[in-house]
């Protein structure tokens, strides 16, 4: 069995006895002669490889992707023998602790103290005081706060533990209500319940036509003046330009996020200059952890007829 390896992303992968794998740059065509393979590792995104594949490797039946979103792979056109499957649960612990170091960072004020450094100014005055847990008007911990992870898989079971773990309580939503893993859980059809009563919002909502826009102005004006927005899901799934409206109005305390729409984000778009808007360029994820045991499984599972496991559905 011959399969294909990005050299586009770090990753763990040892490979059984028998198989040959083949370093490819997404960036490039693949080299004819491995055109024949049977599988290929991608991270995710619609590259030179992905089209080139979908368009000649008449052989190939399965793609395993790194990233949890497969769009770009989605959108080459590989055909129906090829099973794609993705990267789900390999970004669950990185995508959590940036969530929380997001909003941290935020609450805390550090790109104010930071810019305090650049400027080699020690403002004792403004951050060095003793300061109030939950001052009138903003955050100022995350002790005895509410939270409320939107998007409550996995990643945003993980992040339900870390936030809890620093005092905040959390609670989610998802597409059914229930409890998970110690969790209450609710569905959209209770956001205009809950979201008054959030101080920290975490998005954590996939691309799909049904998350567009999911945040949008009108659930933005049932946050409270101080809560903050944290989105590590999709950039698509928050309207980024009513989201800046609320933060130069006033009417949030902030936003911290790890995407945008479009990305990259444009030099002239809002949320550059909003009122207290950290943007990070999608670092998030950025590691493929447990993908050895991932790839490896589906790899056996390939071979004898089972099953793989996060096939993405077409």
């Amino acid at each position: 069995m011959k399969i294909l390896a990005t050299t586009n992303a770090p990753f763990e992968f040892e490979p059984p006895d028998g198989v040959e794998v083949v370093p490819v740059d997404e960036r490039e065509p693949v080299p004819a002669e491995h055109l024949d393979a049977d599988a290929a590792i991608l991270v995710g995104g619609r590259t030179r490889v992905a089209e080139h594949l979908a368009a000649e490797a008449s052989g190939l039946r399965w793609v395993q992707t790194l990233a949890a979103g497969p769009d770009g792979v989605l959108a080459a056109g590989f055909g129906p023998g090829v099973t794609i499957t993705n990267g789900r649960g390999l970004h669950t612990y990185t995508v959590a602790e940036t969530a929380l170091a997001l909003t941290l960072a935020g609450i805390l004020r550090l790109p104010g103290m930071l810019a305090a450094q650049r400027e080699r100014h020690w403002d004792y005055e403004e951050y060095g005081t003793w300061r109030e847990l939950h001052p009138t008007g903003r955050l100022g911990s995350l002790i005895d706060t509410d939270v409320l992870v939107w998007g409550f898989g996995a990643i945003g079971e993980q992040i339900a533990r870390l936030f809890t773990a620093v005092g905040a309580r959390v609670r989610g939503i998802a597409t059914t209500a229930g409890e998970r893993g110690g969790f209450d859980v609710f569905t959209a059809a209770d956001l205009p319940r809950l979201l008054p009563e959030t101080d920290v919002l975490v998005m954590v909502l996939p691309h799909d036509e049904s998350t567009r826009h999911a945040l949008d102005a009108d659930r933005i004006a049932l946050l409270p003046a101080h809560a903050w927005v944290v989105n590590v899901g999709r950039g698509t799934t928050v309207d980024n330009d009513a989201l800046a409206a609320a933060l130069n109005a006033g009417e949030l305390g902030g936003a911290a996020l790890d995407v945008a729409d479009p990305e990259p984000y444009p030099a002239d778009g809002p949320l550059w200059g909003a009122r207290n808007c950290i943007l990070v360029p999608h670092v998030a994820g950025g590691v493929a952890h447990g993908s050895d045991e991932l790839i490896n499984d589906n790899l056996a599972r390939l071979g004898s007829g089972q099953p793989l496991r996060n096939v993405v559905p077409r």
